[in-house]
């Protein structure tokens, strides 16, 4: 297994450091085609949330320098951020795969958006060809973790969410959200189910404002709420008491002096700020401002510290499975290491057979269909249990440090190096990548 994997994420780096290192969701295509084209790099996949940027990659032979991928790509001094960054290889990779889209390493335990952001990438990574073989089965065995870890635990039971934090702030705010006036800035899928919560507890009305103002339109609907052209942002928001910014802005769009002016309009009413996006739509200055609060992803972090407490024994049912799966799954690749000698010891045997019996079927003369199967059937047989013992024997090793000395003793024995060689070896086939 010769997976590689680094990145940042909410626990490793503050949203200042991380918003830096996204890559956003239009660019992630690019992205991927020159980490493809990076040397060493065999497959590859592109993980940016709010929370975390990660790269995972299956490289030819060997480790390869993400880094030096990164400090390509982003326009920074990779050496500032080098203390925030993780790597991680082999099995330490896998396993941290599965607790990603199990939810086990996400701000809110639990939370299931994690997994759908996973399987967005994946598939945007299988949609350009960046991911096609191994890569491919470690993915595709990571959303069965995920879906056990489920299953089997009560870790998404009662699930705490940002959007459920964030009612919970708005109402220590004003107390009550009883006719309070929502704005959703940008249309993404975490601030409509923030905006489900603050309606459930008594907000009155939504507005939406979004660069496509026809996503604007059908996320309004959903809520009876009013749609709003982006270029009138700034004149309306504040008819709002609670705003919730989720744009893909490579900078802030609310900015002190439109805080000023909305409190100047609103006659120092105040104004509650969600703002999760990475990078941030909010200033921090703005919280300054007397009359305004400002939450960005990093401290509704810090408020669902004590809503999780009860899931630890969840956290750690959740772990156990882990723990197993990463071992299945890495014994699984290590037989597949086997498979291409089984299929040439098979394919081998099977030519020796055909042979002899081409070679001595003129000495028996014309044989009944009967006659036939009896042939066929008592050289199976033979073939098969003089292949029982080496495959028995290729299988057990690839669970063992020995798989390597016992697949080169195979191939000695049948001559299959030879064989490989003569027809020329594996690039045709399924596994000449592998």
């Amino acid at each position: 297994m010769n997976f590689q994997l680094i990145g940042v994420n909410h626990v490793s780096a503050p949203v200042e450091v991380r918003e830096r290192l996204v890559v956003p969701e239009s660019e992630v295509p690019n992205a991927l085609r020159k980490l493809s084209q990076h040397p060493g790099v065999e497959e590859a996949m592109i993980l940016s949330t709010c929370n975390r940027v990660e790269i995972l990659t299956r490289t030819s032979n060997g480790a390869v320098n993400l880094r030096a991928f990164l400090q390509d790509y982003f326009p920074i001094n990779l050496a500032e951020y080098d203390k925030h960054l993780y790597e991680m290889r082999e099995q330490e990779a896998v396993r941290h795969l599965f607790r990603v889209a199990s939810s086990l390493d996400s701000m809110i335990v639990g939370e299931p958006q994690i997994l759908g952001q996973v399987k967005e990438a994946y598939a945007s990574a299988r949609a350009l060809g960046a991911v096609h073989s191994q890569l491919d089965q470690l993915l595709t065995r990571a959303f069965a973790v995920a879906k056990r870890v489920r299953t089997e635990t009560a870790i998404g039971s009662s699930a705490v969410s940002v959007a459920s934090v964030a009612v919970e702030l708005a109402k220590k705010i004003f107390g009550s959200l009883h006719g309070k006036h929502v704005y959703l800035v940008g249309a993404g899928k975490m601030s409509e189910l923030a905006a489900r919560h603050l309606l459930a507890n008594g907000a009155v009305s939504i507005f939406v404002a979004n660069r496509t103002y026809d996503r604007a339109v059908q996320l309004a609907e959903k809520f009876n709420g009013e749609a709003i052209q982006f270029s009138q942002l700034y004149d309306t928001c504040d008819r709002a008491d609670i705003v919730i910014t989720s744009t893909g802005a490579p900078h802030a769009i609310f900015r002190r002096e439109h805080g000023e002016l909305f409190l100047s309009r609103r006659k120092n009413r105040p104004m509650f700020f969600i703002d999760i996006a990475v990078p941030r739509n909010v200033d921090p200055e703005l919280n300054k401002l007397d009359g305004i609060f400002v939450y960005d992803i990093d401290d509704l972090q810090q408020a669902v510290v004590s809503h999780v407490a009860d899931r630890t024994k969840e956290a750690e049912r959740a772990e156990a499975i882990i723990d197993v799966e990463v071992q299945r799954f890495q014994e699984r690749m290590q037989t597949l290491n086997v498979v291409p000698t089984i299929v040439s010891l098979q394919d081998h045997l099977e030519t020796i057979r055909q042979a002899e019996i081409d070679r001595v079927r003129g000495r028996l003369g014309p044989l009944t269909p009967d006659q036939e199967m009896v042939i066929e059937s008592l050289t199976k047989g033979i073939v098969n249990k003089i292949m029982h013992t080496p495959i028995h024997t290729l299988k057990t090793a690839a669970r063992e440090s020995e798989a390597t000395t016992v697949i080169d003793v195979v191939k000695r024995l049948f001559n299959l190096e030879a064989r490989q060689a003569k027809s020329g070896g594996d690039s045709g086939g399924p596994w000449s990548k592998d």
